[in-house]
């Protein structure tokens, strides 16, 4: 569990131990303020959609409003599939393997996991796996 002792300033350093205490503290906090943010919105998102249910006797309006619903139901399952890969990551710090590409063993850049702290690939083999699959989609 994350610690009160982390600096609000600190930054994860490649001049520090990789995947010490307190850059997995780092992460940990980066990854559930972000699920709670999804959450937060997802809820917010809830009550708009319930509120926007009255009847719409424009057929317009109510074609626009289920147009809405559409899209925000398509958004809903983004969120919920961003969730499941965060929580992902936290099992990863949790088991120690968070921060290594699934592919080759090597430590993801620290510049890379800041920016995208579900990364599970390093920068070069998220390149190749991606060439792997536009191969196999145009082929």
């Amino acid at each position: 569990m994350p610690t009160d002792t982390l600096d609000p300033d600190y930054r994860p350093s490649e001049d520090e131990p990789f995947m010490n205490e307190r850059q997995r503290d780092y992460f940990r906090r980066k990854l559930l303020a972000w699920k709670n943010d999804i959450l937060r919105e997802a809820r917010e998102t809830l009550v708009v959609l319930q509120n926007d249910n009255e009847n719409l006797p424009d057929l317009a309006d109510r074609a626009s409003s289920e147009t809405d619903r559409a899209i925000e139901l398509r958004a809903r399952d983004r969120q919920r599939k961003l969730i499941a890969k965060i929580d992902s990551a936290l099992s990863r710090l949790d088991e120690g393997t968070y921060g290594y590409c699934e592919e080759t063993g090597e430590p993801i850049s620290l510049k890379r996991l800041d920016a995208r702290p579900i990364a599970t690939f390093s920068i070069e083999a998220q390149e190749r796996h991606e060439r792997r699959e536009r191969v196999y989609r145009d082929g």
